[in-house]
């Protein structure tokens, strides 16, 4: 578990190396397994025989975190609070003045893993690429618990802590030096090591700030003028992001604020229960629930098709140079691959090269990638306007303008070109993949992957199967989405696949809302404070209006007499047909886009039949409730099959509040008796779209628990 090596300087190494695991995590079980080891040290300490203390991992990672499968299971918060009171001990008998402690990093090292990090007086980081270090612990809907708030606090000041810790930033080697969270980076484990050596020599005391008299934390304290003016400006800023809506970043500041008022133990144990009160809440459990197990289940091939092995490609071929080829070129290169990128004619092409210059540069001022790494990558992009560079690809993505006829026309020009065991896949939005692939002689690997803008950050693709789709092309598709860093969903060749399809029923709901009279200004503001991350008119705009009114053409096609036409689609119609508003990439659509930022269409009200809006809470609901119950019909048609794609494809393909932990699980957190009633009286209101669907009403809520 924890290996220890002393040597004739006396120096300890101790080793992390967790059986059974290809990563070391700080749980109950290591915790347990430090306080021997703490013991032995005081021993040696008190004995004089004690100069320093190397921590480092015999994993590629250093430490991963704390185990959320066990912090899952807890209901209690005392429970909570003791644990981590115990493993803060473990850290504070660590730091203690005497014998200094070096983390010697050589891995990634992140939430508790990287709290033990702060707990060191020294951090030496291994420059790798691929290494990340920081405190994510919100993404979770958590805040660090174990001395991290406390300790950032006190090494960079109340502001900077809260910036990194509310932002939950995975850092790069190089940007954690520049943000004064490791001290010293280091090009190779011999030199980690060497360096980890040569500090503990150099500095025969080990004293931290919170530990000497002199010792102040950077900036000051809430007590003055930073809780005058600090504190209320920093509590704005959560307001304005979050709307309330989650409970980690209002606690980090709380903690923040409160613990630079006290000494540094006292500070501990208020962010203890800070942290122990955030672990329970139900927000906390359903974030949890859909980044962590719906995550991991969709990762390990939920959905994936069985019995074909792992697909391991090399090389792909993209057709389109324009932003979302070259997005998905970027994807591609970044992740190890070899690009071929395709257009009409080579100068063309070449455009979609400079925007993945463009893309590279970035990386490097972050510090993800060296230049010299870049100039390696882009010799690996080559840039065409003829199908034969494609023979050598393992897969070919078209990402061409959304119209079908081009669409066929480059498949067939490219499809001669392409080997046995390679397949095709389109990037199409609204158009049948079973359609498209009727211009393939193979349409059993013909197939469609589905990127959203802009396809370099949004970390969703829809695996789209045709009627013809081999099983095998899925789990090839599934795999290549893998390969590039991106959560696959599998989803049926439909109207509108799945996240499309159901997005829509929130740009309806806002646009059926300015028929009720609710103000535009007030729709956008509640499609925020609901959760969603831009407002339905926005939204609409952003899509284009025609694209929003396409996919409800092809809801009714799909349903025939059973269709009933959403109210909305009267002013569609009218701001399309009567206005030329068609949206942002026209120039007009609900907002005005000639100034320097868009503002709301000021003759918007005249769509408006009543002047009776209804209450703000009720609009809010709405907007949740009219994409869950579409999602569920997508269950119910087996667009898509399970609830894990259901509710992480929601939060991150469209934006549903990460807070409810998807459509899915919003039904688990409302109850769902409550909620189907809520559906009757919402139906019996404004029509058949609140109608929910058997597969909700036959839902066994007990059954929805991960397996622990």
């Amino acid at each position: 578990m924890i290996r220890y090596q002393k040597d004739k300087e006396q120096i300890v190494v101790l080793t992390l190396d967790m059986e059974g695991r290809s990563h070391n995590i700080l749980n109950h079980e290591i915790a347990g397994a430090f306080e021997p080891v703490i013991e032995h040290l005081k021993g040696e300490k008190a004995k004089g025989e004690l100069k320093g203390v190397i921590i480092t991992s015999a994993k590629k990672s250093f430490l991963a975190g704390g185990d959320l499968e066990y912090l899952y299971r807890i209901e209690d918060p005392a429970q909570v609070f003791r644990f981590t009171e115990k493993l803060k001990k473990i850290f504070r008998d660590l730091e203690r003045p005497g014998i200094p402690v070096v983390a010697a990093l050589n891995g990634t090292a992140l939430g508790t893993g990287f709290e033990l990090a702060l707990a060191c007086h020294h951090r030496v980081l291994l420059e790798r690429p691929h290494i990340r270090v920081g405190l994510p612990e919100v993404r979770f809907g958590l805040m660090p618990g174990n001395g991290g708030v406390i300790r950032l606090m006190w090494l960079l000041g109340i502001e900077r802590a809260f910036h990194i810790l509310v932002e939950g930033r995975r850092f790069t080697p190089r940007e954690a030096l520049s943000a004064g969270i490791v001290d010293e980076l280091a090009a190779d484990e011999k030199e980690l090591l060497l360096k980890a050596r040569q500090w503990l020599l150099s500095h025969p005391e080990g004293r931290r700030p919170w530990d000497r008299k002199d010792g102040r934390i950077p900036g000051g304290t809430a007590k003055g003028r930073l809780g005058l003016e600090l504190i209320p400006r920093l509590n704005a800023q959560l307001t304005s992001s979050f709307h309330g809506n989650y409970p980690a970043p209002e606690a980090i500041l709380d903690t923040l604020c409160e613990a630079s008022k006290v000494d540094f133990d006292t500070a501990s144990k208020i962010e203890s229960r800070r942290y122990a009160a955030l672990l329970c809440h139900p927000k906390t459990k359903n974030m949890i629930k859909a980044f962590w197990f719906d995550h991991n289940a969709i990762r390990e091939g939920l959905s994936r098709p069985k019995g074909f092995g792992r697909f391991r490609p090399r090389k792909v071929g993209i057709i389109g140079a324009g932003r979302m080829g070259s997005s998905i070129a970027l994807c591609c290169l970044l992740n190890g691959l070899e690009v071929v990128l395709k257009d009409i004619s080579k100068m063309v092409a070449e455009r979609g090269r400079e925007h993945i210059v463009q893309g590279l540069k970035k990386q490097v001022e972050a510090g993800r990638i060296s230049p010299e790494e870049m100039e390696r990558l882009l010799e690996k992009v080559l840039t065409t306007d003829t199908p034969n560079d494609f023979a050598s690809c393992d897969v070919v993505i078209e990402a061409v303008f959304e119209n079908e006829n081009v669409k066929k026309k480059v498949h067939r020009e490219t499809e001669p070109f392409l080997d046995e065991f390679s397949f095709f896949a389109s990037n199409t939005v609204s158009i049948p993949i079973t359609r498209l692939a009727g211009a393939s002689s193979r349409p059993g690997q013909f197939i469609g992957l589905h990127f959203f803008p802009p396809a370099e950050v949004v970390p969703l693709v829809e695996v789209v199967r045709g009627a013809k789709t081999e099983e095998e092309t899925v789990a090839k598709a599934f795999d290549f989405a893998l390969c590039i860093r991106k959560t696959p969903i599998i989803v049926k060749d439909d109207w509108g696949f799945y996240a499309s399809r159901v997005r829509n029923t929130y740009i309806l709901e806002g646009i059926t809302l300015l028929q009720e009279g609710v103000p535009p200004e007030a729709i956008e503001n509640l499609g925020l404070q609901a959760g969603m991350p831009e407002g339905p008119l926005a939204l609409a705009d952003e899509l284009s209006l025609p694209l929003v009114w396409k996919y409800e053409k092809q809801a009714a096609a799909h349903y025939g007499e059973k269709y009933v036409q959403h109210p909305a689609i009267e002013v569609v119609e009218r701001m399309i047909e009567e206005y030329q508003r068609e949206g942002r990439k026209g120039g007009a659509g609900f907002y005005e886009y000639e100034g320097p930022a868009p503002v709301l269409w000021t003759e918007l009200t005249q769509f408006a039949r009543s002047r009776t809006a209804p209450p703000a809470a009720e609009i809010k609901e709405r907007f949740l409730f009219a994409q869950v119950v579409e999602a569920g019909w997508c269950l119910h048609e087996r667009v898509i099959r399970s609830v894990p794609e259901a509710n992480l494809g929601s939060i991150l393909g469209w934006g549903f509040p990460p807070f409810t932990g998807g459509v899915i699980q919003y039904v688990v957190h409302y109850g769902k008796e409550a909620f189907l009633k809520r559906c009757r009286q919402l139906e019996k209101v404004h029509g058949s779209r609140f109608k929910a669907p058997a597969w909700l009403k036959s839902l066994k809520v007990n059954e929805l628990e991960p397996s622990l």
